[in-house]
């Protein structure tokens, strides 16, 4: 499909600038859902605990753990039967996780241990100004632990480049050894034990003797913002999920407060660690989605048959980013496919099923982009390249639902700084909530 020309309409420009106030706020997944549910509570949705009585429930609703989130909304007297409408996202992002051990040093540096969490393009992590983000959990009461998170959004780490006078090579390629050289620092001296754990529990305002586990990540604290002659991009970390979540967020509020009742059961789903394989509590391949999906259909006095006619006319968007064509490696995409920013997401297709993108779910997306007023372009990997994947095709497996994988454009996916257009948000954000809402 033809890319539809840039615009400077006002409401794209609108969704965009919430994008990134809502990026800043998450720089890890755990802030994610956070920044989520605060947009959805304004909206009137309030959290179900699994311990909870769910018997009867309508309106919006939504149940958190940890770095994934899966929200809902039930119209009134919508039928224990009504087919679900789910938005599929993640909340991760390729990044660089403390160690549980992490006061280490050389030569008169104090440094940081690290682990390399996803496909991280490291030399976009050097001479970055970094800061500490994530949760830390606390002793409770009666043996139970809480959760607190944590960002400090202050310089400071940094994993320093090697000069070039030391290494006449490293332009040639990354001169950097994965498990050794990663380790930033910050501060001179020698190694002191448990001195990160002081800082980040002061910036908490919790005791570190009550710290007894933590997930903890490092994030560029550079703000987002735009760049080009027109602003017409935007330049960010994390684009790659969040621009996604923050679009599926602003859909299902819009489905539950909206003048159009849902002819479905709008649904978001998102899940962590998908950029390790999904393979946790809180990912893709877990059965959170299926159990509280499920838990919403008996809890309106449906029965296993309900259950089943629900799943089986349900279909699922996979909105996850996708690749723009590169201007200066066009050569690495397919020679008719070509996709660009402001053009509106690209519908993905992979015929081996690295995406679950097919007719049917190519049509539905379609639609909604019609009734949306907005483009879309079609994106088909190289095949001479090893394709990506996303979750569209295990929630296709794990629910037996239809899926069809989209995703905004962009470049550099995967640094810790990447670029997609200005206006694509908006246009993605609209296309869901049409997609949610009818038809």
């Amino acid at each position: 499909m033809t890319p539809a020309p840039h615009s400077n309409h006002t409401s794209h420009r609108s969704h965009t600038d919430d994008l990134l106030t809502f990026i800043r706020a998450s720089p890890s997944p755990y802030h994610a859902v956070a920044s989520a549910i605060q947009r959805l509570e304004k909206a009137g949705f309030r959290e179900l605990r699994g311990t909870d009585d769910w018997t009867g429930t309508t309106g919006g609703s939504f149940v958190a753990r940890g770095g994934a989130l899966i929200a809902w909304y039930v119209p009134e007297d919508a039928p224990a039967h009504t087919p679900f409408r789910i938005i599929g996202t993640h909340t991760d992002s390729p990044n660089l996780r403390i160690k549980p051990t992490p006061d280490t040093g050389s030569a008169g540096w104090r440094q940081i241990a690290v682990e390399i969490y996803g496909g991280v393009p490291l030399n976009t992590w050097l001479d970055r100004d970094l800061g500490v983000s994530g949760r830390l959990a606390l002793r409770g009461s009666g043996g139970t632990t809480e959760s607190r998170l944590v960002q400090i959004d202050e310089p400071l780490l940094r994993v320093p480049q090697l000069a070039i006078h030391l290494d006449r090579s490293v332009n040639e390629g990354l001169a950097l050894d994965r498990q050794r050289h990663v380790a930033p620092l910050w501060a001179l001296g020698a190694p002191e034990e448990g001195a990160l754990l002081r800082r980040v529990a002061a910036a908490a305002e919790v005791d570190p003797d009550e710290v007894l586990g933590w997930d903890l990540m490092l994030h560029d604290i550079q703000p987002p913002g735009y760049l080009g002659a027109e602003r017409e991009f935007v330049v960010s970390s994390r684009l790659d999920n969040l621009v996604s979540v923050h679009a599926g967020v602003t859909a299902l509020a819009g489905a539950a407060t909206g003048a159009e009742r849902p002819s479905y059961i709008p649904v978001l789903a998102a899940f962590d660690h998908e950029e390790v394989g999904s393979g946790s509590e809180t990912g893709a391949q877990s059965p959170m989605l299926e159990r509280v999906l499920g838990r919403s259909v008996t809890a309106r006095g449906g029965s296993s048959e309900d259950w089943s006619r629900a799943v089986s006319g349900a279909f699922c968007v996979s909105a996850d980013m996708a690749h723009a064509v590169h201007p200066n490696y066009a050569e690495r995409h397919d020679p008719d496919h070509h996709p660009l920013p402001n053009g509106g997401p690209t519908i993905k297709v992979n015929v081996n099923q690295r995406y679950a993108t097919d007719s049917t779910g190519m049509a539905v997306f379609a639609a909604a982009c019609e009734r949306a007023g907005a483009p879309w372009q079609p994106f088909v990997s190289n095949n001479a390249m090893p394709c990506g994947t996303s979750i569209g095709p295990l929630t296709a497996a794990r629910l037996g639902v239809a899926t069809v994988d989209v995703g905004v454009p962009g470049l550099s996916m995967h640094s810790a700084r990447e670029l997609c257009g200005a206006d694509d948000p908006a246009y993605l954000a609209a296309i869901l909530g049409a997609f949610v809402t009818s038809g």
